[in-house]
């Protein structure tokens, strides 16, 4: 007798291929979007021949700014708000319902953020160069792997804050702690080394903190507190913010699972 094989199911790369995709077609529904996705980063660089900085740390200082808002602003932000409006449209749940698993809904509905974030620091990078503010990068390797590890940590942290946020509205306000009071202390409005010694430790606990710190490390390789750092060194100094990098992915991704919301609160 012969049998006859099921036929397979689409690959799980297609599966969130094909999710991404529409979850992207909706987003280039929305001009505004499109259009704030291109001129924040052409605006932030087109204000550097206004402020008088040509000294050769302007371009660094560049795109380390770029990477720390953008992840904030448009990563984090713009997946919070994302995720609870598919919760409450019910959208996430009805996806549950297929062949996708929790984590490819979740990533997928991230696809397009993600990559308007590439975008935009492309964008900021090529910005740098056309002002002839480049400088080689004392390691290449450190800001590409802080800005990935930054990317999936601001996707789990927004899939966190949707525990306690109820409406796209009112991310407004549950976002803040993160978006302002991270943002603050990062290192990115003024160096932790003039802070008091016990806040600064603090500072560099926080989640935005390591990422900046990785980002300027392999610039312009540049520790929190000024020292200047090359080769192992370098890498030594790295391994802090590393590690709270992923001691803060770990626990928000864990926070995820144990409380995320697929429906909306009745």
């Amino acid at each position: 007798m012969t049998t006859l094989a099921a036929p397979a199911g689409p690959s799980r790369l297609r599966r969130v291929g094909a999710l991404a995709a529409a979850e992207t077609r909706l987003l280039l529904r929305n001009r505004t979007a499109v259009v704030n996705s291109v001129l924040m980063p052409l605006l932030l660089v087109a204000l550097v021949p206004g402020m008088g900085l040509d000294d050769r740390t302007t371009g660094p200082g560049l795109l380390t700014a770029a990477a720390g808002f953008t992840l904030v602003f448009l990563t984090y932000y713009n997946l919070v708000t994302t995720y609870v409006a598919r919760r409450e449209d019910l959208v996430l749940q009805r996806m549950r319902t297929g062949e996708l698993s929790d984590g490819e809904v979740l990533l997928a509905t991230a696809v397009p953020t993600l990559l308007v974030t590439v975008g935009q620091l492309v964008l900021v990078a090529v910005g740098v160069v056309v002002l002839d503010l480049w400088t080689a990068p004392v390691d290449a390797v450190l800001p590409v792997l802080a800005v990935l590890l930054g990317a999936a940590l601001m996707v789990v942290l927004a899939t966190a804050s949707t525990v306690f946020t109820r409406t796209p509205e009112s991310a407004q306000i549950t976002t803040l702690p993160v978006v302002l009071g991270t943002t603050a202390l990062s290192g990115l409005f003024f160096p932790l080394s003039v802070l008091p010694e016990e806040l600064a430790t603090v500072a560099r606990l926080l989640p935005l903190t390591p990422v900046i710190e990785l980002v300027q490390l392999g610039l312009a390789g540049r520790t929190w507190d000024g020292e200047v750092v090359a080769g192992a060194e370098l890498w030594w100094a790295a391994l802090v913010p590393l590690g709270t990098l992923l001691a803060w992915t770990v626990l928000a991704g864990l926070a995820t699972a144990r409380w995320f919301r697929w429906a909306p609160r009745r």
